[in-house]
């Protein structure tokens, strides 16, 4: 059993319970303050919003959340606390930098003019995971890194590293973000070179292929894989996530996928143009659609309700305790 720093306090991997691994409160990217006629919901809004979502998702027995919001892709770890504390829900935040073409590279690209920043990045993660974001004393417990598709870039590759200090120096796990199921292989050798134990990473949005290949090879290098992205069917087919986790399931690797939906409840600003976003499958953006869609259709294909619910409880619980996932064939 281990410590799990939440928005709200700290919860017990034992405690954790049905865990989403992959959902966002709100979003915002840089810039979204110049949007100033879409400024987005106010924070009382917010509040109503993403309480509302939390009682759904305790309805259907979960309790825990990961809202892995880099500090520069709009986190509010206060907003965090708030709804933590109004549901009684686990919502564990995190720290770490966005991938470089929607992040924040400017600031630390006019940095690098005056020296390598991933001992500064390593320190501001760091301190974020032990002592707490800015003057907030809210701390964060996992570790975001992101790529884009098909390359890792030289900045993306030194927040990279700087998550690898940071989670050897704390013991906090690493989940990314990956593009087109792209990269998910090259961030966990980077990431494994350089010292972090390959189960206290997650590969995130690896259903954005059902390269099987792709797919085992992480599994068998040890690391997580995030199917976090179901619901939005226009990124990649529904259809073949569920197929390719079946695979994943009967080929021994069920204990090392972890699910969600990236649902983004509330923006800041407004990226998506309203009418876009109108047009959206009703399923984009739920994070009960897991439970309600995706479940039944695992069933059908023969999935057994133990294996389901180790995607939710046993393998969430798994990474943060950090037990090292054995062999697979």
């Amino acid at each position: 059993m281990a410590t799990i720093h939440t928005a709200s306090g700290t919860t017990t991997t034992a405690e954790l319970g049905r865990t989403l691994m992959h959902e966002h409160l709100v979003i915002g990217y840089p810039g979204a303050e110049s949007h100033s006629t879409r400024p987005g919901p106010s924070r009382s809004e917010q509040v109503k919003i993403c309480v509302d979502r939390i009682e759904k998702l305790k309805a259907l027995g979960y309790s825990s959340l990961i809202d892995p919001c880099p500090s520069d892709l709009g986190r509010d770890p206060e907003l965090a606390a708030k709804v933590g504390q109004a549901t009684g829900f686990h919502i564990v935040i995190a720290t770490g930098l966005y991938k470089q073409s929607e992040g924040g590279f400017p600031y630390w690209h006019f940095r690098s003019n005056f020296g390598p920043q991933v001992d500064t990045m390593a320190e501001l993660f760091i301190r974020e995971l032990t002592e707490g974001i800015g003057s907030t004393g809210i701390r964060a417990g996992i570790i975001k890194v992101a790529s884009g598709p098909g390359q890792i870039t030289d900045y993306e590759k030194t927040i990279l590293l700087a998550a690898a200090k940071a989670s050897l120096a704390t013991g906090a796990p690493i989940t990314t973000h990956t593009d087109q199921g792209t990269m998910g292989d090259e961030q966990q050798r980077i990431l494994t070179g350089a010292g972090v134990p390959a189960s206290r990473i997650v590969i995130g949005h690896s259903c954005g292929t059902d390269d099987h290949a792709y797919h085992m090879g992480i599994a068998r290098g040890g690391s997580y894989l995030g199917f976090d992205r179901f619901g939005i069917d226009a990124l990649f087919p529904d259809a073949k996530r569920v197929a390719s986790l079946v695979k994943l399931i009967r080929a021994g690797a069920g204990d090392r996928v972890v699910v969600s939906h990236d649902s983004v409840w509330c923006w800041k600003g407004e990226p998506i143009p309203f009418e876009r976003m109108s047009a959206l499958s009703a399923d984009a953006f739920d994070p009960t659609f897991f439970s309600r869609k995706i479940i039944p259709q695992l069933r059908e294909a023969g999935i057994a309700d133990e294996a389901i619910e180790a995607l939710l409880v046993a393998n969430p619980r798994r990474l943060f305790e950090g037990g090292k996932l054995p062999a697979l064939a």
